[in-house]
């Protein structure tokens, strides 16, 4: 999502400025009047040299961070203290330089009269807008310590659940790059010491096929070693660019929810994070309009997005939220029925976090079942690419040696 730079006066004619993520300018400005503020410049946010290209660990704060800071943050306000001291005694004590640089400016803006999500709301890379959000509805509720554990359960929730679903796909990506490098080895160093050995061997006799096969491919492999070096990692820097530009992104998305083996996965894991985010707001008493919007946009999923904002539509022209959950296709059945019966009971928080309970417990089934299937596939293919080159190699030593029995 775009990020756009702003600046405004609040209505006591204080000067400030920040960073917002939001679809287009109109979302900027409209979120920025809702919190009394008039903005005067909003310009999308540059990016830098490297494009669209994300470097993991940089430009954030770590959740785990993130997490103790919430959750540590409820349990000082709980005990009564002023948010200044709060702020101030967690703002020492935090140990990622960047979120305690954070944390000690939200305290000054706080010391100069500005609200608690308004400090946050100028810090979007620490505070996202499901936070910032969150902290408001708990500032005007009088209920901050309540919504900061709800918040914090939710954020560890969804930090176990995202180390779920990228474990999945870490392990055969592990297998295939390892396979790719063993390879590599194999050819460029291992098979050009059995090809100077039949050399000197073979005498003028014609080497079996597959091993001349694999011969012919280390003899490449040898002369363009660094245009492959090269070439995988654009192909790599390409992949993370598709990854990240958005109309092939939302194509991506679509195709990915179809997958066989990780497709259920990903749908489970996106039913889970909904639906467990959606109950923290509107247990915390964000709106079911605003909570949907919010929602949609830490989907991770362009699909789901958009079919979350249908049912958002929807709900705004005064339909209930079995009907469009069901017209999108993401959600299952049995998942629509439940919100019907939460919504007809007005227990609809206490029936999204029981979907969400159960479907983070489908998701580690299915994270045990996706790893007991792809090891042995993986195994197998893995030992039939390095056993078939050795097969190769060692061939012409069989038929060496069945001759010299012979005669």
């Amino acid at each position: 999502m775009p990020v756009f730079v702003w600046e405004g006066k609040t209505r006591g004619g204080d000067v400030r400025s920040g960073e917002m993520n939001a679809t287009n300018q109109e979302e900027v400005s409209n979120r920025l009047r809702q919190q009394e503020i008039n903005p005067s410049k909003i310009n999308k946010k540059r990016e830098n040299s490297l494009g669209s290209i994300k470097i993991p660990g940089v430009g954030g704060v770590p959740a785990k961070n993130l997490v103790i800071f919430t959750r540590q943050f409820a349990t000082m306000i709980d005990a009564g203290l002023p948010l200044v001291q709060c702020l101030e005694l967690l703002g020492n004590a935090e140990p990622h330089k960047g979120f305690q640089k954070t944390i000690l400016s939200v305290r000054k803006d706080i010391e100069s009269g500005a609200t608690l999500a308004d400090s946050m709301a100028k810090h979007p890379k620490a505070f996202d807008h499901l936070y910032v959000s969150l902290v408001a509805a708990g500032e005007v509720a009088g209920i901050l310590d309540t919504v900061m554990n709800r918040l914090a359960m939710q954020l560890e929730k969804a930090a176990q659940l995202k180390r779920k679903v990228k474990g999945a796909f870490t392990y055969p990506t592990i297998v295939l790059v390892i396979a790719f490098l063993v390879v590599i080895v194999l050819l460029y160093k291992v098979i050009p010491t059995f090809a100077e050995m039949f050399e000197s061997m073979a005498g003028g006799a014609s080497l079996p096929g597959p091993t001349l096969f694999v011969m012919g491919i280390s003899e490449f492999v040898q002369q363009y070693i660094i245009h492959i070096v090269g070439l995988t990692i654009g192909v790599v820097l390409f992949l993370n660019f598709i990854f990240t530009y958005e109309p092939t992104r939302r194509i991506i998305d679509s195709a990915v929810l179809k997958m066989p083996l990780f497709g259920p996965l990903i749908r489970k894991a996106a039913v889970a994070r909904f639906t467990r985010t959606l109950g923290t707001m509107v247990s915390s008493g964000v709106p079911i309009i605003d909570a949907l919007e919010i929602v949609s946009k830490t989907s991770g999923n362009y699909t789901i997005e958009g079919a979350i904002m249908f049912v958002r539509e929807k709900i705004s022209e005064g339909q209930n939220m079995v009907d469009p959950l069901l017209q999108t296709g993401i959600f299952p059945n049995m998942v629509v029925q439940m919100i019907g019966v939460g919504e007809s009971t007005g227990a609809l928080d206490t029936m999204l976090n029981k979907i969400a309970d159960f479907y983070e417990d489908e998701v580690d089934a299915a994270v045990e079942n996706l790893t007991a299937l792809l090891e042995p596939i993986m195994m197998v293919g893995l030992g039939g690419v390095i056993g078939g080159l050795l097969i190769a190699m060692y061939l012409p030593i069989f038929t060496l040696a069945g001759s010299i029995k012979a005669e």
